[in-house]
């Protein structure tokens, strides 16, 4: 069920500012200090030992845990309804580490088909050369779908709570249900919507993780990623399918990671083995910033949120723009769901596809001012992309194809500033657009039709657009 806060809870932008603090005993710092120390010093010999037996919880080495990175954990586990989290020096390090916590070499793991290319990556190339195959649902929203893909051998699910760029959102609930069934854990990466717009735990995800260098810390400023354990999945009840989590474990004693740490086994594992052994450590400096950009989370996140939702509808307007991925768009696919998990605010992402394909969208990206040409989202700054010759130029066409990403497309991060100044830079693009297609069409030589009549302003309009984007169209209808 639902997570179920008590009514007296603190609302979450007092939990933003306030979660998870701890007094600073030395010398009452309102803020977390900053702990740029490698290591920690022991009181005596038998502290040592007591620490590194895990019979003292104090700190030893910021490679396994720092206080500053330590007070950033509470405070996302917290914001995410979460038991515990884990930061590591990227989102990307936090999905490996998610991954490599539950699944090992002859493993199978189910994802979503639309996901942030750098995540399609990991799971075909890094993943794959550990012998963990990952597979991809084509039709996110079709549960039978994930459930006839299930193996014996599936050991998680696998989808972005609102996809990155085609912003298609999850059916949470939904998918949590097919894993539930399957004994298997609900991972979701959550950096697009933030805990602000949903947090999947209380649909029934399990794990949660996210790119800290978005939307949490919002200035663009550090790098950094999370883990966050809903605390909640029975790791015990299919024998066999976790055994480093359920047997013995020599680190242990010879107790398991279950018997040592309860509830609290995952996170361990994490902090113990998949993050402390490869070693992505977050630095306390960029832990630091993410906790000063948390602390404006939902002021910053409700305001793009619907500066993004006007643009959506502006751009859905404009003759040049053939369709427009946002899911707070009526004529969006995932409407009803946007409607269903996120009634504050579908996001700060979007992409459109522009009529006449690359050159079209080479125009648009070279004539804008006010939006950032650069690869990154979340930051209060707009940011513009064209994924299908940047993060995405390394896919092969097919899968391109099968994720939407056409030459046309292009993708918005949307930030802080106003919306009639990101109109005004938007139609500076679109003129640019009618520019370039207007010099071509004076290029061209005046064709005739069938019957002799020469062609119309609209057949050659025709003759421009990128043919090949045609079917990959599924984000508005207009």
């Amino acid at each position: 069920m639902p997570f179920r806060p008590p009514h007296d809870e603190p609302g979450f932008a007092t939990l933003q500012v306030h979660a998870g603090e701890h007094d600073d005993p030395a010398f009452g710092a309102r803020i977390t200090p900053i702990y740029l120390s490698a290591g920690f010093r022991f009181d005596d010999f038998a502290q040592a030992r007591d620490r590194f037996a895990g019979d003292d919880q104090g700190y030893v080495y910021t490679r396994a845990g720092n206080p500053t990175n330590s007070a950033l954990e509470r405070r996302l586990a917290e914001l995410e309804r979460g038991r515990d989290a884990v930061v590591v020096a990227s989102g990307q390090a936090a999905l490996a580490v998610a991954v490599l916590a539950v699944a090992k070499a002859g493993d199978h793991v189910l994802s979503a088909q639309s996901v942030y290319s750098g995540t399609r990556s990991l799971f075909t190339q890094g993943f794959g050369r550990f012998g963990i195959e990952v597979e991809f649902v084509d039709d996110a929203r079709d549960l039978d779908e994930w459930r006839r893909r299930i193996r014996p051998n599936t050991r998680a699910l696998y989808a972005e709570s609102i996809a990155n760029p085609t912003n298609d959102v999850i059916d949470l609930s939904g998918v949590a249900e097919v894993a539930q069934a399957a004994g298997v854990p609900f991972i979701v990466d959550n950096t697009l919507a933030t805990p602000y717009l949903v947090r999947p735990i209380e649909h029934g995800a399990d794990l949660v993780v996210h790119s800290a260098s978005k939307f949490l810390s919002g200035h663009g400023a550090a790098l950094g990623g999370v883990v966050v354990d809903a605390g909640t999945f029975d790791w015990s009840a299919r024998p066999g399918a976790f055994p480093h989590l359920t047997e013995p474990d020599t680190g242990l004693q010879g107790a398991s990671y279950l018997e040592a740490h309860g509830a609290g086994a995952y996170t361990a594992y994490i902090r113990g083995v998949t993050a402390a052994l490869f070693g992505p450590v977050l630095s306390p400096f960029n832990a630091f910033l993410i906790q000063q950009g948390i602390e404006t989370l939902s002021l910053r996140v409700g305001r793009q949120s619907s500066t993004a939702a006007a643009l959506a509808a502006w751009l859905e307007d404009q003759p040049e723009v053939l369709s427009v991925n946002y899911a707070g768009l009526p004529s969006n696919p995932s409407h009803d769901l946007a409607e269903r998990y996120l009634p504050r605010g579908q996001g700060a992402v979007l992409s459109f596809v522009l009529d006449g394909g690359e050159p079209s969208a080479e125009a648009f990206y070279d004539a804008v001012e006010l939006f950032s040409r650069m690869s990154h989202i979340g930051d209060t700054r707009s940011l513009i992309l064209h994924p299908a010759t940047t993060t995405h130029a390394h896919l092969d066409a097919e899968t391109r194809a099968r994720g939407r990403i056409s030459g046309g497309l292009l993708r918005l991060s949307v930030g802080l500033e106003e919306p009639e100044d990101l109109v005004r830079d938007l139609e500076r693009g679109l003129a640019a657009v009618r520019a370039a297609r207007g010099a071509t069409a004076q290029r061209r030589p005046v064709a005739s039709d069938v019957e002799g009549r020469p062609a119309t302003s609209a057949d050659v309009t025709g003759a421009v657009t990128d043919a090949a984007a045609r079917p990959l169209l599924e984000g508005s209808t207009r």
